[in-house]
């Protein structure tokens, strides 16, 4: 009865196709589960990443003739060169 090669039983056959479909949903399942965690670990780096704050600086020079010029901020300040004193 079964002696062509390529036959194959219906029982086999339906318990491959079985198989294939719990192979089926298990890679879809985990699909979902990947695209979640690719989410949620872009959205983690994209909040990390806007903590952070650009600082820019600013170059101001001020004449004020013959007298000294107050500066208020907050860091390092450059006074650049002190014409009364020759530095």
């Amino acid at each position: 009865m079964m002696d062509d090669k390529s036959a194959v039983s219906f029982a086999a056959y339906e318990s491959q196709g079985a198989r294939l479909e719990r192979a089926n949903k298990r890679a879809f399942i985990l699909n979902i589960i990947l695209l979640i965690v690719l989410l949620a670990t872009n959205s983690a780096w994209i909040y990390y990443e806007s903590t952070f704050t650009d600082e820019v600086k600013i170059d101001q020079e001020v004449d004020t003739g013959d007298g000294d010029a107050n500066v208020i901020g907050i860091g390092d300040l450059r006074y650049g060169e002190d014409k009364a004193n020759g530095k």
